[in-house]
């Protein structure tokens, strides 16, 4: 149950990120969870194997690099999906700053709302 409302809630922040930044479109709810889902898996998979093959570049950006490959993950997931467009690099960097800030309120409610109580 949690994992499909955390599923529902970042195809929600999806829709916020398109709705606040013009440089990032979603057609519709359906499609934001798809991209929703693609970027998990991203994240999941890819995002790993980069942190480490870019951590000499990390480290001398003192972590700055990681927006980088945040960046890449929303482009990539934009390229390989129909609904879900990112006009440039840029706005794919804004649009997946928004919404891994998203992503962190949603994770911190969450973890409120499925907490169980202190005994």
């Amino acid at each position: 149950m949690k994992i499909i409302v955390r599923w529902m809630l970042l195809a929600a922040a999806l829709l916020l990120v398109a709705h606040l930044y013009p440089g990032v479109t979603v057609a519709s709810f359906g499609a934001a969870m798809i991209a929703a889902l693609v970027l998990g898996l991203f994240n999941t998979l890819v995002r790993p194997l980069l942190v480490v093959l870019t951590f000499p570049v990390t480290l001398l950006t003192l972590g700055l690099f990681l927006f980088v490959i945040n960046a890449a993950m929303f482009w990539a997931a934009a390229r390989v999906l129909d609904g879900f467009n990112v006009t440039s690099f840029g706005a794919a960097l804004i649009g997946s700053v928004i919404y891994s800030l998203c992503g962190m309120v949603i994770d911190v409610a969450m973890e409120r709302l499925f907490s169980s109580p202190a005994a």
